[in-house]
């Protein structure tokens, strides 16, 4: 071979492998990262993650709030009209949650199937939900038949 060719495939090989590598670290990285969000359906069907970080979502069921009086810790049923899930959160609630709306919850489900929520998140006004609950709450409402107003009413 040419000693200009195998220079050249030398330098085309170094540089295959160091972008080769950046990409694999970016990959890593960034795998650390990624917050799924499930839905309360996925999360009863066993398909959300034990401990790791994911998001999680719904309408929040009338009269599931429990608060701690002593602390800030407060507990509450989410649902997506099919399924439930229990969350569970310590600090301060955005104001604008309470029973009936939507909210989006960030955390790790554990082991008992309780989700513990790092931070939680509200809808800021009457016409906006989020993307993800707006996707839940329609699949399931093809699956049950039901219209997702109808639900609503029983939670």
């Amino acid at each position: 071979m040419h000693p200009v060719r195998k220079k050249r495939l030398l330098v085309i090989t170094a540089i295959v492998l160091v972008l080769g590598a950046a990409v694999g670290l970016v990959m890593y990285a960034l795998q650390q990262n990624i917050n799924l969000f499930f839905s309360p359906s996925q999360i009863a069907m066993g398909e959300a993650p034990r401990n790791a970080n994911i998001r999680a979502g719904g309408m929040v069921v009338k009269g599931s709030v429990k608060r701690n009086s002593d602390t800030l810790a407060v507990a509450f049923d989410v649902t997506d009209f099919q399924h439930k899930v229990t969350i569970e959160y310590r600090g301060i609630l955005p104001d604008l949650f309470r029973e009936g709306q939507g909210i989006v919850a960030q955390g790790k489900l554990n082991n008992d199937g309780v989700f513990e929520a790092t931070e939680v998140l509200a809808k800021h006004d009457e016409k906006y939900m989020p993307p993800e609950i707006t996707e839940a709450l329609k699949n399931a409402q093809r699956s049950t038949g039901e219209s997702a107003e109808s639900a609503q009413s029983t939670y």
